[in-house]
C-alpha cells in the first residue's frame, strides 16, 4: 500500500510551492513556451522554435507593377531543449520527524535551491549568449549607464517594451546610491526608496532586478593584434538558411552562430566580447547603419585559428534574399580587420534582454502514484512544476524525501539580449 501524506505535510508542500513561485524572479521576465511532453520525449526533449521574421519593402513607383520584385522568405529557427533536471533529496528518521519544524525548514531550503537553479540558468544563458555589449569605464552610477543599453537596443530595432536589466548587488547598489542623492528631497518616492531600500526600479525603459549572485566575465587574454578577414570570401560572412542538406537529408540550421577564422585564438575564451574594425551594426528593419561597431561574443574556440562567434556576420556582401532580410551589419572589407576586445577588466556581466529573446520551457515528470511512493505535484503560474515524493524504509525507520523540477532555457535571439560591463579600461 502506498504511503500517504499527512495533513501537516500537505500544508508544508503548499507553502513550499507558494514560496517556490515567489522566488522565481527572473522567470517572470522571460517568455514561456509550454510543450507537449509526449512529443518532447519522442524528440529527445528538443523542439525548434521560430525566430521573428523581418520583412523587406520595395519602391513600387512609378506605377503599381511589382511583378519582378517578389522574393522568398527564409524562416529561421533555433533548437530549444528541456535539459535541466534539478532535484533536492533529503532524509528524516523516526526521531527527527518528532520535530515537525524540521520538515518545513528542509522543504523551504529545497524550494529556495530549485528556484535559484532556474534563476541561475536564465542568468547564464542571458549573460553568456547575449551579444549586445555595453562597456562602461567607470563604476555604476545610474541613468546614463542604463540609457546606453536603451540606445544600443533602439538603434538595432529591438522592441522598446518588456525590457529587463539584472544587476549584481554591487552594481545595483551603485545605481541606487546615485538615485538616493540626485535632486535629494525626502518625500520624493524615487529618492526615498533608493535611500531606504536600495531600490532602483524602472530606469530608461528597463525593469531593474538585483542579483545576489552574478556571473563574472574575466578580462580577455587574447592578443592585442588579432585580425579577421572580412573581404567578400564565402567563409567570411554568414548567409542564413532554414535547412541544410546532408547525407541524412534535410536538417534545420541554427543561425545564431558562425565559425570564423582569425589570425590566432591563443588565450581567447568563451564569453569574450569584441568588435571588428569596419563592421558596423545596422537597424534590423531599416538596414541603415547605426554608426556604431557591431558587438560579438565568443561562443567556443575550435582550434588555433578557428572560433565560433555570435551573432554571425550577416552583411549581405553578396546579395541574397535571406541575407537582405536578416542583415545585421555593414562591412568595409579588409583582409586584416582588427579585433578589439571589450572585456578588458574582470567584472560582473550584468545581463539585459527584451522578453521575447529568452524563453523558459517547463517540463514534466510522469511519476507513478501507485508504486509505493507518495507523490504530490503542483504547478506555478508560469507553468513550472514542482514534484515532491516520500518513501519510507522500514529497515532503518528513515523517510526519504525529494523535490524535483524539470525545465529548459533558450536564447532565441542573442541580438535582443546582452551584457553591461562596468569598470572597463
Amino acid at each position: 500500500m502506498a504511503n500517504s501524506f499527512s495533513k501537516e505535510e500537505r500544508v508544508a508542500f503548499e507553502n513550499i510551492l507558494e514560496g517556490f513561485q515567489d522566488a522565481l524572479v527572473l522567470s517572470k521576465n522571460v517568455g514561456i513556451y509550454t510543450t507537449d511532453q509526449v512529443m518532447m520525449e519522442r524528440t529527445n526533449d528538443t523542439i525548434w522554435r521560430p525566430m521573428p521574421y523581418i520583412g523587406e519593402s520595395i519602391n513600387a513607383a512609378p506605377g503599381t507593377d511589382i511583378s519582378g520584385s517578389y522574393k522568398n522568405f527564409t524562416q529561421l529557427s533555433v533548437p530549444s531543449s528541456i535539459s535541466f533536471s534539478k532535484a533536492v533529496p533529503f532524509t528524516l528518521n523516526a526521531l527527527e520527524l518528532r520535530d515537525a519544524l524540521q520538515e518545513d525548514r528542509l522543504g523551504a531550503a529545497a524550494k529556495q535551491k530549485l528556484a535559484s537553479d532556474i534563476n541561475v540558468a536564465i542568468m547564464n544563458v542571458a549573460s553568456l549568449q547575449g551579444t549586445l555589449v555595453v562597456k562602461r569605464t567607470a563604476a555604476a552610477t545610474g541613468y546614463d549607464d542604463v540609457a546606453q543599453a536603451d540606445a544600443i537596443m533602439n538603434e538595432q530595432g529591438v522592441p522598446d517594451y518588456e525590457r529587463t536589466l539584472a544587476l549584481s548587488s554591487r552594481d545595483y547598489n551603485g545605481m541606487a546610491n546615485d538615485l538616493s542623492k540626485a535632486s535629494r528631497s525626502f518625500g520624493n518616492e524615487k529618492s526615498d526608496s533608493a535611500y531606504e531600500r536600495s531600490r532602483v526600479g524602472m530606469v530608461a525603459g528597463f525593469d531593474t532586478l538585483k542579483l545576489d549572485y552574478a556571473n563574472r566575465l574575466t578580462a580577455a587574454a587574447g592578443g592585442g593584434s588579432l585580425t579577421i578577414n572580412t573581404t567578400n570570401g564565402a567563409a567570411n560572412y554568414l548567409v542564413p538558411a532554414a535547412t541544410s542538406t546532408s547525407v541524412g537529408g534535410q536538417i534545420n540550421v541554427d543561425n545564431r552562430y558562425q565559425s570564423v577564422t582569425v589570425s590566432s585564438t591563443t588565450n581567447v575564451a568563451a564569453g569574450d566580447a569584441f568588435t571588428i574594425a569596419g563592421v558596423e551594426a545596422v537597424h534590423h528593419i531599416t538596414k541603415q547603419s547605426t554608426g556604431q561597431l557591431k558587438t560579438f561574443r565568443v561562443i567556443s574556440v575550435t582550434n588555433g585559428t578557428t572560433m565560433v562567434i555570435s551573432p554571425g556576420i550577416i552583411s549581405n556582401q553578396v546579395a541574397s534574399d535571406a541575407s537582405a532580410q536578416y542583415q545585421n551589419c555593414i562591412v568595409t572589407p579588409s583582409a586584416t580587420a582588427a579585433i578589439v576586445f571589450l572585456n578588458t577588466t574582470t567584472a560582473y556581466a550584468n545581463p539585459f534582454w527584451q522578453r521575447d529573446a529568452l524563453e523558459l520551457l517547463p517540463g514534466r515528470y510522469s511519476v507513478p502514484a501507485d508504486a509505493g511512493t507518495a507523490v504530490m505535484r503542483g504547478t506555478t503560474d508560469n507553468g513550472i512544476e514542482l514534484v515532491m515524493q516520500k518513501f519510507y524504509d522500514i529497515n532503518t525507520m528513515t523517510t526519504k524525501y525529494r523535490c524535483d523540477t524539470l525545465f529548459g532555457v533558450v536564447n532565441k535571439q542573442p541580438e535582443m539580449s546582452g551584457i553591461m560591463l562596468f569598470g572597463q579600461a
